[in-house]
Order: C-alpha cells, then structure tokens, then sequence
C-alpha cells in the first residue's frame, strides 16, 4: 500500500496571501527569514491579514539559511512560551523547513533533534497547533513537502526530517512574493525544482498519481526558467507553480541520491569558508547521477519518457541517445544560468561568488566521509540505482572534477 498526502488546502494565483484573512484561531506565530518578506511588505501584510483573523499575533525573525538545530530550538522554546494554534511560515525554503522542526519540538517538547530525523516516525501533530507555509521562493516547494532540512554545523551535515506529519496543512502559493528574488537565486531554485522532478520521476517510489506531476513540472520549468532568470515576470509567476507541482510530485515519489549528495556537501566545508548553496549543488550534480542511473535500464527507459515530453531529441532515438541528450539539455541550462558544472570550479576565479573556494586537498581528506553520510541519507533509499561507497566517491570525484561517469 502506498500513501499520496498533500496540505488540506492550496490557494494559489495573485493576492492568494489574504486567505491569511479566513483562518480561525486565537494566536498565530509567524516564523521568517531575513528581511526580504519585510522589505517588501509581505510580512507586514501576513501580520495584519491574521490580526484581522482575530488573532493575537508573534513574530520569530532572523532565521538564517541553512537552518541549525539552535535555530529550530530557539524558535520552539518561544512557541511553548507564546502557545500558538496556528504557525504561519513565510518565505523561501528555510524558515519554512525551520518552522516544521520547530513545530515538532512545540508539540512533542522531549523530542530530541535525533528523534526528529527518525525517517517517518513522528507522532502525531496538531495536537497543539496547525501550519501554514508561504512560499517565497520557486525552488524548495517545502510549502507542500513532508520533508524539512536542518543542518548540524557541528558535525557539519544537513539532516533531512522526512515524514507526512509535516506536511502543511495550509499551503499559499501566491506569486507576487516569487518576483523579489534576486537572479541567483531564480537559478540555483530553479535547478533545485527540475531536479526534484527528475527525481521523483525515476525514483523507485513513483506511481500514477505522481508521474503527471512530474512530467508537467518538466515542462514547465523546461519553457519558463531561463527566461525567468533573464526577467520574464510572466514566467517567474508561472515557475512559482511549476516547483510546487515538483514539490507535491517528490513529497509522495520521494526523491534520490543527487539530494543525498547536496545535503552531504553543503554545509561540509563551511569550516573553509565553502557553502554549496543546494540548488548550485543539484546543478552540477544532476548530470552526473543521470549518467550513473542511466546504467539501470528502468531508470534509463524513465529518463527517455521525460526527454520525450521535454521534445530535445527525436522519439525513435535510443534511450541511451536520450539519456545524452537530456544531460546535455541540463549542461547548456546550467550555462545559461550562470552555475558551473563542478565543486573544483564553484567559488573559484571562473565562477566568482561569496560562497568560497572548497580545496582539492581538503576535498579529497572528507571524501570517504561524506560518501558514508550521502549513502545513509534519507534521500539514498528511493534511488534507482544504489551505489557502494566506492561508488559513491568516484560520483563524488566525477562532481569536484566534471569528469565523465563510466561505471
């Protein structure tokens, strides 16, 4: 028996934010980021939609992308403090996924991040209160997902919390909020939201219900995201429901080992000054994993069927010319969006960005490592093909170098 599970309720298109106004409660805690939501007057707007609500309302700000376990402790103890019965998280993918851990430990306050990370054994929510999330960003779609990522910077690991009991129950998918992201950021979700579809499409765990989601998220980040990256506003509207079709896709068709690998890197080499954000990470790693999939001939015939909906390559082609093809589409867009194809180039002089440089030596010290903790993601289990730690470093090696997968 299988399990399809998405939030109770999804409003969607321009102005969706004001449903903020029809929710029932006596107090809502809003959980945000940084100060884009606040800049922009969305949290403004949220804040007085729930006022108008009837509620008593709080606000917990500063959550940091990539959020830590201190994070999601620090916003708990205010929520046991205030006693919300709505939590209403705003913004991109972070605070969102912040706000679900947070959550757990409010309701369930003996939980221990540890037990938060047990793959699908939560107990059950909503005994306290129910969620709501706001998507700011067109990438992470963790405004319907059953999925949350914290990262430990002590042992330096993002730790994905994975169970249908954080599913929103409220999902608002309200565009306007899409058009203040800066360019690098419409990249790296961008490519964050394809990969989920891609994914999720080839992953042991997809089904009927699954599959059209998928497709269609293909298609439409396949039209609209260069040209939303080169200001289409029109098509950044139309990405901002593109990934969270991927969202609603992945959340039940579970995803594989390109999101292993992300979350095994990300945050690896921050004691280098190295951040991999996770969208450039599944950028460059995606590829590479279709490459190493492609040696199953489930998978294979799988990424054919997208490459066919995606129009790239003529339909009495081989799967393998397929699976070329479809590597070779995922190259050029990387290109145009400005991401580079490998760890060794990421943060160096041919690819300038604030994220830092991640050394060769360095890399090649932590590999084993992280080829352990990639293996024992969450993400790994879904995966069409399941590599051996030797195979997972010569991935890993193929990802630093941009080097071709032959095994």
């Amino acid at each position: 028996m299988a399990r399809f599970t998405l939030p109770r309720d999804i409003y969607h298109g321009k102005g969706a934010l004001e449903a903020l106004k029809t929710f029932q409660g006596k107090k809502a805690i809003i959980c945000v980021g940084g100060g884009s939501m606040k800049r922009g007057g969305f949290l403004g707007r949220a804040q007085q939609y729930l006022e108008e609500a009837g509620m008593e309302v709080r606000l917990f700000e500063g959550i940091e992308s990539d959020p830590s376990v201190e994070t999601v402790m620090k916003g708990a103890a205010v929520m046991a403090e205030f006693g919300p019965d709505w939590i209403v998280a705003i913004g991109g993918g972070s605070p969102i996924d912040a706000a679900k851990a947070m959550w757990i430990k409010y309701e369930y306050p003996e939980c221990t991040f540890e037990d938060m990370c047990k793959v699908f054994g939560l107990p059950e929510l909503r005994k306290k209160a129910r969620f709501c999330a706001v998507s700011s960003t067109s990438g992470t779609a963790t405004e319907v997902t059953a999925f949350s990522i914290i990262t430990d910077y002590e042992k330096g690991i993002k730790y994905p919390i994975a169970d249908f009991e954080i599913t929103p129950d409220v999902a608002i998918v309200d565009p306007e909020l899409a058009e203040t992201m800066p360019k690098k950021l419409v990249a790296h979700t961008g490519m964050d939201a394809i990969t989920h579809a891609i994914e999720a499409y080839v992953s042991t765990a997809n089904c009927e219900f699954t599959d059209p989601l998928a497709i269609h998220a293909v298609e439409m980040i396949q039209a609209d995201l260069v040209k939303s990256y080169n200001g289409d506003m029109d098509a950044r509207d139309r990405m901002h429901y593109a990934q969270c079709l991927a969202g609603m896709a992945f959340s039940n068709a579970l995803l594989g080992i390109v999101h292993s690998m992300a979350h095994k890197t990300g945050a690896v080499f921050a004691d280098q000054g190295a951040h991999i954000i996770h969208g450039a990470a599944n950028a460059m790693y995606l590829p590479k994993v279709i490459a190493f999939n492609a040696k199953d001939p489930t998978a294979k015939k799988r990424y054919g069927v997208i490459v066919d909906y995606m129009n790239i390559c003529d339909k009495s082609a081989s799967d393998d010319e397929k699976v070329a093809a479809l590597i070779a589409y995922l190259r050029k867009m990387n290109d145009e969006l400005n991401i580079p194809h490998g760890i060794k180039t990421y943060g160096a002089d041919s690819y300038p960005c604030e994220q830092g440089f991640v050394p060769e030596n360095v890399f090649l010290e932590r590999l084993h490592d992280i080829a352990v903790n990639a293996i024992a993601d969450a993400c790994t289990g879904s995966n069409p093909r399941q590599p051996s730690v030797e195979e997972m470093e010569k991935l890993l090696k193929c990802c630093y170098y941009d080097t071709e997968v032959d095994f």
